[in-house]
């Protein structure tokens, strides 16, 4: 079975992109969930569906014959757009956070199905972006998640001191002259990014949760930034390669497999962490350190500090 799956074209290229996105998702996620705006994937998923039906509809002006290679492209453009009104409402006192996400959650999803209309096509054709599919994953997509997810990767590791700052205390980044407001957008572009990019695997709709929830999963192990971050990533590979080599032999959907994946793993490391706690507790009281200072202090930075 593993040498049947590996030497499928469509499953290799499926399995590149879950290794991406696994990675680059909880990176994102990471932020997101310090800075308590993890209902953000879900609208941006649903501003994707109207730029996957914008790419349907641009195609068919273009007389393109593959409507669905417009898809991701309309999809990275509608969900930067989109994160872009978000912060601009917000900062601007137009609306508060959570009016601009029910903006976008109703918006979004009902400008794709009116435009997936207009473009010629029907809602079915919104499921495979919907809940994701493996057998949709084309070339160009591998190459586009590739580009997508170098770009994440290097926003969420190469500034994490930057952005680390931004979330765990604003006013305090601000008063020490970081462009706070510029860090704000970049990281709801990489998040506009990521559910772009994981549409084909996870879907629109389910993509949110590959962004949080291997990040609430390294939260119960690690209280660091960095150590969770890293946590965060390895969880997100492994739940998104298995999903996908289950739905390889089952005939499931990705997104919804790889998502109870990481909710099942999630409920197993909260039910069992009491007991390693204990264990650990009681080895802390048989070996005990005296010599160690109570009053000892430490400096605290993006590596070492701990969630909020």
């Amino acid at each position: 079975m593993i040498v049947d799956m590996l030497s499928s074209t469509f499953m290799q290229r499926a399995l590149i992109v879950a290794v991406l996105v696994g990675l680059a998702a909880p990176v994102v996620g990471t932020y997101l969930v310090q800075r308590r705006l993890t209902l953000l994937g879900d609208g941006i998923g649903h501003v994707a569906l109207t730029g996957v039906a914008l790419g349907w509809l641009a195609a068919s002006a273009a007389g393109a014959i593959d409507k669905d290679a417009w898809a991701v492209p309309g999809a990275i453009i509608a969900s930067v757009v989109g994160v872009l009104l978000i912060e601009w409402m917000r900062t601007h006192g137009h609306a508060s956070g959570d009016v601009a996400l029910a903006m976008l959650f109703y918006g979004g999803i009902a400008g794709g199905v009116l435009l997936i209309g207009i473009a010629g096509g029907t809602t079915s054709n919104l499921n495979a972006y919907l809940f994701g599919s493996i057998s949709t994953v084309t070339r160009t997509d591998t190459y586009l998640t590739i580009g997508l997810t170098i770009v994440i990767l290097a926003v969420g590791i190469g500034l994490r001191p930057a952005l680390f700052a931004l979330c765990h205390d604003e006013e305090f980044a601000r008063a020490s002259g970081l462009p706070t407001g510029l860090l704000s957008i970049l990281i709801s572009v990489t998040a506009a990014l990521t559910v772009a990019l994981a549409m084909r695997i996870v879907g629109a709709l389910l993509v949110s949760a590959l962004m949080v929830i291997p990040v609430a999963i390294a939260q119960t192990l690690s209280r660091s930034f960095k150590t969770t971050m890293r946590a965060a990533m390895a969880i997100g590979v492994v739940v998104a390669v298995a999903g996908l080599v289950i739905t390889y032999v089952k005939p499931w959907s990705p997104g919804a497999t790889i998502v109870v994946l990481a909710v099942g793993l999630y409920a197993i490391v909260v039910a069992l962490r009491p007991l390693v706690m204990r264990a650990l507790k009681r080895d802390v009281h048989r070996h005990p350190h005296p010599h160690h200072a109570p009053d000892v202090k430490v400096n605290v930075d993006c590596d070492t500090a701990p969630l909020r």
